[in-house]
């Protein structure tokens, strides 16, 4: 498998394979690539910047994010929860909309003072 590291600024082109001792992991440039790779392999994880509706004329939507990653196949399950979601006060930024998402342990955070 070929995977373009996002870690740090270098991008390195990873190939990553798994074989009888684990995962092999080569071009990476420092060891966080190289457990970029491991993990985009077992266990990929996201986050994710979305907007959520409010009850606000004058703001209709507010820009939010998760302060953390979430499961890969949660995305889908997290944007239908999101969907029914409205903000009925006025948050600043950095203020949790929603504790504990799906389970994971992460919040989701308003991006900008409403």
């Amino acid at each position: 498998m070929e995977v373009v590291c996002i870690v740090c600024p270098n991008g390195c082109l990873l190939q990553a394979e798994q074989t009888p001792e684990g995962i092999k992991v080569s071009g990476n440039k420092c060891k966080r690539g190289a457990a970029f790779a491991i993990e985009e392999l077992t266990a990929p994880k996201r986050s994710l910047t979305t907007t959520v509706a409010t009850c606000f004329k004058d703001m209709p939507v507010v820009p939010v994010r998760t302060d953390g990653e979430i499961p890969k196949e949660k995305i889908f399950e997290l944007m239908s929860f999101l969907k029914t979601l409205r903000a009925e006060r006025r948050y600043k930024m950095g203020e949790i909309l929603a504790s504990d998402i799906l389970g994971t342990g992460v919040n989701i955070i308003v991006t900008c003072d409403m």
